[in-house]
C-alpha cells in the first residue's frame, strides 16, 4: 500500500511529530517520511480530509459477535469491518458464541476467519469449560494458540477457587483473567438499577453491592495469589473506590467500564426503551461522576464499546424479559469525545493494549502505519444510518454525539467511510 495523507493533524504523546499539522508518506505499509508539503513525484493515492486528525490505531477488548452459532446477530468479518470503520485497528472477541470458546480449536476457527483483516483479532477465551463455571477451560493451550485473556462473558465466577487457581496460571503465564462483578444472589431478577427510578417504574433493580461484594471477593484472593485480575465493566462510585486502594496497595489489578456507563444515567429508562436495558445497569450521576474522575486518574484503565449485538427479536420484547446489550462501536469515539477532551479521548482509546501485551505503535518514520483518521469537531446526531452492525440495538441511537471517523490504515491496507 503506498499512500499519501495531506494536513493532518497528529495526536500521539510519544511521537515528536504529537500536535503537529504535516504529510504523512506511506510506502509498502510503512511510514517513509512525515513533514510539511510532501511532494507527490510517484504520484500516490492521496488522503485529505476536513479537519484531519491521526493518531495510533484504537483498541477494544469487549467486542461480540454471533459467529459462530448466532449469525443473525452478526459475522466475525462484518464485525471487524464496522470495528475498522470505528476507528478500531485491532480488537478482542469475546467468547460468548455457540459453541463456547473455550478450545485451542475455536481460537484458532476465529484467527482463521480474520487472516485476511485489515484489523488485528485478539480472542478472549472462557474462563470455564462451556462458560458454565464449574471447570477451568483448556487456559493454557487457548493462550498457545492466540487468546490474550480468559473470561466467561457477562457470568460471574461463583466458586472462588476457580478464581484462584486460574490467578495462579495467570501469575505465570501473564494472561489476565476477567472476573464479571456480579453477585445475582444478591441481584435476584433485578433489570435496571436500584434507586428512585425503579421504584418509581416498579420495576425490580439491581443494587450496587450486587457488584462490589465480587469486587471484595476478588480483590482478597487476588492479594492472596498474585497474578493479573481484570474486572470488566464496573459502574459504581463504591467499585471504583475499592479498585483504586486495591492500586494504591500494588495489586495486579486492571478494569474497564463501558461507555455507555459514563454517559447515561438510569433515567433513561423511564420511557421504558429497550434500548437502554444493559449489563451492568445504568447508575445514577454520582456514580458517574465518580466514573468519569476513575477514567482521569488512571483507578479505570479502558472505556469499552461494549459491543453487543442482538436480533430485534430479543429487544422488541416488554422491558423486563429483554435481553440486556447494546451495539457500541459506531458510537463509543463520538460519545467518548462528547466527555473527553480529544488527547484524553485518544489516549483511552489505546492505552488498554498495554494490559494485554499488544504493541502501541507510534507515528514515526520507519514504523508500521496503523493509524486512525478522524474529525474531531464534528457534531452530529447518531441515527441508525450510521449503524454498519447487522444489528440495530444501539443506546446512542438520537443522541448527539461529537466527533467523526473517517478511517484506518492497518495491515497495509485501508478503510474508509463514505460520507
Amino acid at each position: 500500500m503506498n499512500l499519501l495523507i495531506r494536513s493532518a493533524n497528529v495526536i500521539d504523546k510519544k511521537s515528536e511529530f504529537h500536535n503537529k499539522t504535516v504529510d504523512i508518506l506511506i510506502k509498502n505499509g510503512i511510514i517513509s517520511n512525515i513533514d510539511t508539503n510532501i511532494k507527490n513525484s510517484k504520484n500516490y493515492k492521496e488522503l485529505k480530509f476536513n479537519n484531519l486528525s491521526i493518531s495510533p490505531g484504537w483498541f477494544d477488548y469487549s467486542i461480540c459477535t454471533g459467529e459462530p452459532g448466532y449469525e443473525e446477530r452478526d459475522n466475525v468479518l462484518n464485525t471487524l469491518a464496522v470495528a475498522a470503520k470505528s476507528g478500531y485497528t485491532s480488537v478482542g472477541i469475546q467468547p460468548n458464541t455457540n459453541p463456547i470458546i473455550d478450545k485451542r480449536t475455536e481460537i484458532e476457527y476465529l484467527k482463521s476467519l480474520a487472516s485476511n483483516s485489515n484489523i488485528d483479532i485478539f480472542p478472549i477465551g472462557a474462563l470455564t469449560k462451556e462458560s458454565k463455571g464449574i471447570e477451568l477451560a483448556e487456559i493454557l493451550e487457548m493462550g498457545e494458540s492466540g487468546a490474550i485473556g480468559f473470561g466467561d462473558f457477562k457470568k460471574p465466577i461463583k466458586n472462588p477457587n476457580l478464581l484462584k487457581l486460574a490467578l495462579l496460571y495467570s501469575k505465570e503465564r501473564k494472561y489476565p483473567i476477567f472476573s464479571f462483578p456480579f453477585e445475582k444472589r444478591i441481584n435476584g431478577d433485578g433489570v435496571m438499577n436500584e434507586g428512585v427510578t425503579s421504584t418509581l417504574m416498579g420495576l425490580k433493580g439491581i443494587p450496587n453491592i450486587s457488584e462490589e461484594l465480587n469486587i471484595r471477593r476478588d480483590l482478597a484472593i487476588l492479594e492472596y495469589t498474585g497474578g493479573h485480575l481484570h474486572i470488566p465493566t464496573i459502574s459504581t462510585t463504591g467499585s471504583v473506590d475499592l479498585i483504586r486502594n486495591a492500586k494504591n496497595k500494588k495489586l495486579n489489578v486492571t478494569c474497564s467500564t463501558s461507555i455507555h456507563n459514563i454517559f447515561f444515567n438510569d433515567s433513561k429508562i423511564l420511557n421504558f426503551d429497550t434500548n437502554f436495558k444493559v449489563i451492568p445497569p445504568l447508575r445514577t450521576e454520582n456514580d458517574i461522576d465518580s466514573l468519569i474522575k476513575g477514567i482521569k486518574d488512571g483507578t479505570i484503565d479502558m472505556v469499552t464499546s461494549d459491543h453487543t449485538p442482538l436480533n430485534i427479536e430479543l429487544k422488541n420484547l416488554e422491558f423486563d424479559n429483554a435481553d440486556f446489550g447494546s451495539i457500541g462501536l459506531e458510537s463509543s469515539f463520538g460519545a467518548l469525545n462528547k466527555i473527553f477532551s480529544t488527547k484524553l479521548t485518544v489516549d483511552i482509546l489505546t492505552r488498554g493494549k498495554k494490559i494485554f501485551n499488544i504493541e502501541n505503535q507510534t507515528i514515526k518514520i520507519g514504523e508500521l502505519a496503523n493509524l486512525t483518521l478522524f474529525n474531531s469537531l464534528y457534531d452530529y446526531i447518531f441515527e441508525e444510518k450510521n449503524i454498519h452492525s447487522m444489528s440495530k440495538n444501539s443506546i446512542f441511537d438520537g443522541t448527539k454525539l461529537k466527533g467523526l471517523v473517517y478511517g484506518t490504515i492497518s495491515n497495509g491496507k485501508i478503510s474508509l467511510n463514505e460520507y
